[in-house]
């Protein structure tokens, strides 16, 4: 590695870290002036303040990256530029496309640790975040374990009062089986007092209930002290499973996710979306930065402050861009994982123009 890219990657890097640093301050006291009224009507401590804005900070950043690192890009490009110092590396034989290497190669590590970030950290992170609204700042409370309905299987859904994730007891169970050649027509049901889970034999309890088989001739019930279920597929797991929201899943728990609702006859779409959404928006930063250079690279009348204006203004572009087309692939529309990328694709797309309209 030579000194002059050296330079130019310590210069990156550097105002990478002060982009983050400023957004993600500017992001947190526009989101506190926000909560303030918040924070006093619940009374909430300052620690807890402190602690809710520290678990918030990682999904803050994984947002902020792609336009920390545009503006780092072209920041020190345009720097560059302007300063002559790019005039005076192509006199001395440095092509353009030479010297956006060393932006490259940096943002394609970015983009590997980026992954990393949003599909591992954010979302532990995230946990905290969302425990911390329900319990202190009363948003978003889910009854997790109350008023539980899921479809099992593609013929099958359950439905639970109340479940004690201590004993592993489901309360006030309902089954429901329909028929698998018309999803209406429904040909059995249970309904117990209870079902617990027996670890040992991998299978559910029932105790003290009713079961109703349908057909042609009517109704049959079967009243019954205790029985044994093998056949439902669900484990006390993942009842908990089935509650969270998919910003609190990494990417492993996303594809168990995925599998299961699959396994379930669930439409599996918008976490699909979401799965491939955590790759794609990794690598922004790359996508924006091979857009953004040539840009930079040039100058242009209206200097450095109009570039960076505008090329920061096509970020947020294309950030909306990338919402908008995962509206349409959660309307089926489009292919999920064609969706996740749709947006990098299009933009990958203009950046390879515009690098090859460069001047060498």
């Amino acid at each position: 590695m030579k000194i002059l890219d050296k330079y130019l990657i310590r210069q990156f890097i550097q105002t990478i870290l002060f982009g983050l640093m400023a957004f993600t301050i500017i992001f947190v006291v526009v989101d506190a002036m926000e909560n303030l009224d918040d924070f006093i009507d619940q009374d909430l401590p300052a620690f807890e303040i402190f602690h809710y804005y520290f678990v918030f900070a990682p999904e803050i950043i994984k947002l902020i990256t792609p336009v920390a690192v545009l503006f780092a890009a072209l920041f020190t490009a345009g720097k560059a530029s302007n300063l002559s110092e790019l005039t005076a590396m192509r006199a001395s034989g440095m092509s353009m496309y030479r010297f956006m290497m060393p932006f490259i190669i940096t943002t394609i590590v970015i983009s590997i640790i980026s992954l990393y970030f949003g599909g591992y950290l954010v979302p532990m992170a995230n946990k905290t975040k969302v425990h911390i609204e329900q319990v202190y700042l009363k948003k978003g409370i889910r009854f997790s374990q109350s008023n539980i309905y899921f479809q099992d299987s593609k013929t099958r859904i359950v439905s639970i009062g109340f479940f004690d994730n201590v004993t592993n007891t489901a309360n006030r169970v309902s089954i429901q089986e329909f028929n698998d050649a018309d999803l209406t027509e429904i040909t059995s049901r249970i309904d117990v007092a209870r079902l617990k889970y027996d670890s040992l034999t991998n299978a559910w309890m029932a105790v003290k209930g009713v079961a109703r088989l349908f057909n042609e001739e009517g109704q049959r019930a079967t009243y019954l002290d205790s029985l044994k279920i093998e056949y439902i597929n669900f484990k006390p797991i993942d009842i908990t499973k089935k509650q969270r929201k998919t910003q609190e899943m990494n990417l492993d728990e996303l594809d168990e996710l995925i599998l299961s609702q699959e396994k379930t006859g669930n439409d599996p779409t918008a976490t699909l979306i979401e799965y491939h959404s955590r790759y794609a928006f990794a690598f922004t930063s790359l996508i924006i930065v091979l857009f953004g250079l040539p840009i930079s690279a040039n100058k242009r009348k209206g200097g450095l402050a109009v570039q960076i204006g505008i090329s920061i203004l096509v970020t947020f572009i294309y950030l909306v861009f990338m919402k908008i087309s995962q509206a349409f692939g959660k309307n089926g529309e489009l292919d999920p994982l064609l969706t996740a990328w749709f947006a990098n694709i299009f933009f990958l797309i203009a950046a390879i123009i515009a690098i090859i309209k460069l001047r060498h």
